[in-house]
C-alpha cells in the first residue's frame, strides 16, 4: 500500500485546509485510513481515522475537523476548519488492513505511512 498526503500550507488562525490522502495497492474500500500529527518536540497523536464509513476524531480536533473518503478516487480527506496555532504540525495520513476498535487511535496498528504534509497556522 503507498499513501502520497498533500494539501498541506500556511494559514492564519480561523482559517481552513483540505488535506488530501491517495492510497494506491490494495482495495481501498476495505482498509482504514486514519490521519496523525506531530509538533516539533512531541509525540505523534491520533487525529481522525475512517473506517467502514464510521469516523473517529480525537477530542481536540472534534467538531472542527472532517475526515471523509472518496472510494473512486481512492482518497481520504481531511478538512480542517476553525484553525489554531496548536494544529500547527506535520500531518501524515496511515492505513491498516486491520485494526481493531480499541486500537483505532494508536499508531502502532497502522503499518503503512505517506510521506506527511506540513501545516502552519499562524496566530
Amino acid at each position: 500500500v503507498q499513501l502520497q498526503a498533500s494539501g498541506g500550507g500556511l494559514v492564519q488562525a480561523g482559517g481552513s485546509l483540505r488535506l488530501s490522502c491517495e492510497v494506491s495497492g490494495r482495495t481501498f474500500s476495505r482498509i482504514i485510513v486514519g490521519w496523525f500529527r506531530q509538533a516539533p518536540g512531541k509525540e505523534r497523536e491520533f487525529v481522525a481515522s475512517i473506517k467502514s464509513g464510521y469516523t473517529y476524531y480525537a477530542e481536540s480536533v472534534k467538531g472542527r475537523f472532517t475526515i471523509s473518503r472518496d472510494n473512486a478516487k481512492n482518497t481520504v480527506y481531511l478538512q480542517m476548519n476553525s484553525l489554531k496555532s496548536e494544529d500547527t504540525a506535520v500531518y501524515y495520513c496511515a492505513a491498516s488492513s486491520s485494526v481493531i476498535l480499541s486500537a483505532i487511535r494508536d499508531s502502532r496498528h497502522y503499518h503503512y505511512w505517506g510521506q506527511g504534509t506540513q501545516v502552519t497556522v499562524s496566530s
